[in-house]
């Protein structure tokens, strides 16, 4: 949005730099060379500094008027200009550089302190320290004695701490921008303002960029103070932790105000009736700041400038149609943005959107819009990004928006249409990027003809439970661009062809989940370096596993794949985060190599017919966390490498043929939430130190060994314990008497063994009244205990009858009395 409708800001740019570049290019015989106290001072200034990319190497010799980002004065030879802002070429989003990137814009950055000796530039116009690297210094306070500054940019450069008040001084200054978010490590929550009446100094200014600076200690004042500045023209206070939009200002003073950014803050209140008399606003965003009330306030129409509104991710309610009409009374009205996605708005999209004939960019989605797409959008002609998911719209779409021509974003999906879509829903759409659509019951059918070849070249299509087969669609081998394909429950019963592979090496993101796709896959598969997922379950594919190089998350669960796991799958794989190889016919024993994907967080192979022992290598798996080798033929014991792993939470190992005495390396699992051991042939005592050990425990199965020995007294320690199945062991003696103060058995609270990056959803099968039940998604409300077919004996103790939420509590088959 601020890409369209940054005109304002150019223009104000324009106006504040004119002056400086016709005194610089007048009269170069006026004065020849820098004045030797100003130069003095930019070789203190430049002394104080750290230029590691020697940046700065140009500043020696007598003449600091050539020095690069020194401008002076062609009249008087003054410094009027210091622009040291840092020109590296980021990679944006910052998050995602690598780090030689880091490395490189480090490098590039200007650090150290700022000499006051800069106050010797008297005559200084315009400052620019901008995403250069201070470390979390202070704004100098001598800066609110630069007098003659009109453009003070400190943005993005790790200043912290309180910004001085006495930059109130800078009367003559029309340009601020102190927007802390910088590409290091330092918080930007760490600079603030602890008094905004110095704000009211700063009398000529025209543009403010506070964003994400804590104003939290000014939330109630800080309207007060902006108000007194007629001139403003754009005002940026985004994410600065304000909990007050005051409801009340007696004299609006905004007279020139253009653009209002105050998206990102806590008000928890309505959109004050006086924002509605700033006539002049063009662009309004508040997004994500807990605004409530309602759409449908006629007070709309007064705001007949606006070229963008941004309301998403609020509580605003009311009727679209009220809101679309209420801008019929505006002559040459020209919005070109109106984002209000995730809020309470109804109703049906009205024919008058067709009216709003400038828009490039709509988004409602998350709402509770219903009916159907008016087919006067096909007026929208300048539109480029149309959202409209996730709604309860319904019927045919309307073949008009395929005459939408501009458009790039086209998302549907999360509704509930009907009917047919056709090559003329798509005939103009020729700048198509991204398309995601989805229906209910596969009640939307695609009717295109095989040697169809679309007028666009997506980089995004996600279809969802719609109806594409029965044959794999030949149009998308036309999509040479395709960085994410999502195919899911499509109905597609075929093969997938060989020119589907030649996709692979550009695509990031592949699911082709639920549908009934036959035949087996190449030997390997290469995707992009960029890849993260793979996603072929619930399929019919059968054969042998590829290996696939570059995925970071591949699912292959519930197919008919066979043979054994590759060997080399943890070379060939390495870059693995998420593996799931569940629910095939799996063979042999579990590889060695997997040890080197130290990426690793989960690793599901269970429902397979996986035999030998588990491997003892697991030592370099550290960020593993949840471990599903279930169902299994696996043998032999448990390995200490694996409990020794110093992040695992969920170990599933339940149904195969493991022996021995319950290994000591248990007492490892210290962060373990979920301990699944049932249907083996583990022997010995129930050791007691699981009391001592596991205290994170919430899952403790050991159902179905040849567990003998009394209970142990320890597991009374387990307060978040809520499922405890020790059934159809060979356990004697009596009931501990404090089982009935177990904290976790007495809650209704969600218990998801909650892993490094999900919420791993698991299924455990509990006998419920001599059934045997599967429990999946509701597993975080289950309280169990289970001590069915043992040897028990005694009184069942009494405090066990307190545990008030307890839903399951099995005694059969034991010697109990009571």
């Amino acid at each position: 949005m601020a890409n369209m409708l940054n005109t304002s800001h150019l223009f104000l740019l324009f106006f504040y730099l004119f002056p400086l570049l016709v005194s610089t290019a007048s009269d170069f015989s006026a004065v020849s060379g820098c004045i030797e106290i100003e130069r003095k001072a930019l070789v203190q200034f430049k002394q104080g500094l750290q230029d590691p990319s020697g940046r700065l190497s140009s500043w020696f010799g007598e003449d600091c008027c050539q020095w690069n980002g020194v401008s002076c004065s062609t009249q008087t030879g003054n410094v009027i200009r210091l622009d040291l802002r840092n020109t590296y070429n980021l990679t944006y989003p910052e998050y995602i550089m690598s780090g030689s990137e880091v490395e490189a814009y480090n490098r590039s950055c200007l650090s150290g302190e700022i000499n006051p000796s800069l106050l010797q530039l008297k005559y200084l116009q315009h400052l620019d320290l901008s995403i250069n690297n201070f470390q979390g210094i202070q704004i100098p306070d001598f800066i609110g004695s630069l007098g003659e500054l009109k453009y003070l940019n400190l943005s993005r450069a790790s200043f912290a701490g309180m910004i001085p008040p006495n930059l109130g001084n800078l009367s003559n200054l029309q340009y601020l921008d102190l927007f802390p978010y910088s590409y290091t490590n330092i918080d930007p929550k760490g600079i603030w303002v602890s008094d905004s009446n110095w704000l009211s100094g700063l009398s000529s200014l025209k543009y403010l960029n506070l964003g994400n600076v804590n104003l939290s200690l000014v939330s109630t004042t800080w309207l007060q103070a902006l108000n007194n500045l007629p001139s403003l023209v754009e005002l940026h206070l985004q994410g600065c932790d304000l909990h007050s939009f005051p409801q009340s200002l007696s004299t609006v003073n905004f007279s020139s105000l253009q653009v209002l950014h105050l998206y990102n803050n806590h008000f928890n209140s309505s959109i004050p009736h006086w924002l509605f008399n700033i006539t002049t606003l063009v662009d309004l965003n508040l997004m994500n700041s807990e605004i409530q009330g309602f759409l449908s306030n006629n007070a709309w129409r007064n705001l007949c400038h606006l070229r963008a509104l941004d309301l998403t991710y609020n509580a605003i309610s009311g009727e679209i149609v009220e809101f679309i009409d209420g801008f019929s009374e505006c002559s040459n009205f020209s919005l070109q943005v109106l984002h209000l996605g995730y809020n309470n708005i109804s109703g049906q999209i009205p024919e008058s959107l067709g009216n709003f004939r400038s828009l490039r960019s709509l988004r409602l989605f998350g709402n509770s819009l219903s009916g159907s797409v008016p087919a006067s959008i096909e007026k929208l002609s300048f539109l480029k990004d149309l959202d409209l998911s996730a709604n309860k719209l319904s019927g045919k779409i309307p073949e008009s928006i395929g005459k939408l021509e501009a458009l790039t974003y086209l998302d549907l999906f999360g509704n509930s249409w009907v009917g047919n879509i056709s090559e003329i829903h798509f005939l103009a759409l020729k700048n198509l990027k991204l398309f995601s659509i989805s229906s209910v019951n596969k009640s939307l059918v695609f009717d295109m003809r095989q040697e169809w070849i679309p007028p666009f070249s997506l980089q995004v299509i996600l279809i969802n439970d719609c109806q594409m087969g029965p044959k794999f669609t030949a149009w998308l081998q036309t999509q040479k661009e395709l960085v994410r394909i999502t195919l899911i429950g499509a109905a597609i019963s075929d093969s997938i062809p060989g020119w589907f592979w030649k996709l692979t090496p550009q695509i990031r993101w592949m699911e082709l989940q639920n549908n009934q796709l036959q035949g087996t896959l190449p030997e390997s598969l290469s995707f992009s370096p960029e890849a993260v997922r793979l996603d072929l379950s619930y399929n019919r594919l059968e054969g042998s596993i590829p290996l696939c190089s570059n995925i970071q998350s591949l699912s292959f669960s519930n197919n008919l794949f066979s043979g054994p796991i590759p060997s080399k799958i943890g070379q060939e794989m390495s870059a693995l985060v998420i593996l799931e190889l569940s629910g095939n016919s799996l063979n042999g024993e579990i590889p060695s190599s997997m040890n080197e994907m130290k990426k690793l967080t989960t690793l599901d192979l269970s429902n397979n017919q996986l035999s030998g022992e588990i491997h003892t290598h697991w030592e370099g798996l550290e960020q593993l966390d949840t471990i599903d080798l279930s169902q299994n033929n696996l043998s032999g014991g448990i390995p200490s490498s694996m409990c020794s792993l110093p992040l695992l939470q969920v170990m599933k190992l339940t149904s195969n043929n493991l022996s021995g005495e319950l290994s000591q390396s248990l007492q490892n699992c210290t962060r373990a939430a979920s301990l699944d051991l049932g249907g083996n042939q583990f022997t010995g005592n129930l050791p007691t130190w699981i009391g001592e050990r596991l205290l994170s425990v919430s899952i403790l199965n050991l159902r179905a060994n040849m567990l003998d020995g009394s209970i142990p007294e320890g597991l009374c320690n387990l307060s978040n314990l809520h499922i405890l199945d020790l059934a159809h062991n060979n356990l004697s003696g009596p009931i501990p008497p404090c089982l009935g103060n177990l904290n976790g058995l007495n809650s209704f609270k969600p218990y998801h063994p909650v892993t490094n990056r999900v919420v791993y959803s698991q299924e455990i099968q509990l006998n419920v009244k001599g059934r045997e039940v599967e429990y999946t998604k509701i597993i975080p409300v289950v309280n169990v205990i289970d001590l069915s077919g043992n040897n028990l004996q005694g009184q069942i103790p009494d405090g066990i009858t307190n545990l008030s939420y307890l839903g399951t509590f099995n005694l059969s088959r034991n010697q109990l009395s009571g």
